[in-house]
């Protein structure tokens, strides 16, 4: 399973980038699968309804499905948060995995910056960026692409991950 990860302040772009990224992938016969990091709480469920009831109830775990799509929520009740690594293990086979988030996870990734955000590029301090996606050009050492072009940014990534598996 290749990994490719994107870092960035808040309100760089990360997920708008990924969101115009899946279509370019999926369109080449790619499975794709998304782990997203959320630094603040969370919920994808609704007050009242019987999976929330469930969960306020004590479970630690629901699982809901349709004949459109399954979900499992699983309550932490204080645990620690799952690694990367264990998060992996528990997606469904797929081509490629983008992670949005963890900054400081070990994994190849793309810096989404922004200079109107205002904020110090991350590439600097960070080992694991391997190019830059700006809406500007900047001086930095790594491949700049441009933020608006999904489809370079697609191309890269392909041929980054690809290069990887070469022995």
């Amino acid at each position: 399973m290749k990994v490719f990860g994107f870092a960035g302040w808040s309100g760089s772009g990360k997920t708008t980038l990924i969101e115009k990224l899946i279509p370019q992938f999926t369109r080449r016969g790619l499975r794709v699968s998304i782990i997203k990091h959320a630094h603040h709480g969370f919920d994808i469920d609704k007050p009242g309804k019987d999976s929330w009831r469930h969960r306020e109830a004590g479970a630690t775990q629901v699982l809901m499905l349709s004949d459109d799509r399954w979900v499992l929520m699983h309550e932490l009740r204080g645990q620690p948060e799952p690694t990367l690594e264990e998060q992996l293990a528990l997606l469904a086979p797929s081509d490629l995995v983008l992670i949005e988030g963890y900054k400081a996870a070990p994994v190849p990734k793309i810096e989404i910056h922004r200079p109107a955000v205002g904020k110090a590029p991350l590439w600097p301090d960070n080992p694991h960026v391997v190019a830059v996606a700006s809406d500007e050009a900047i001086a930095c050492p790594l491949p700049l692409l441009p933020l608006n072009d999904a489809g370079a940014i697609a191309d890269f990534i392909l041929d980054y991950v690809s290069a990887k598996e070469t022995p």
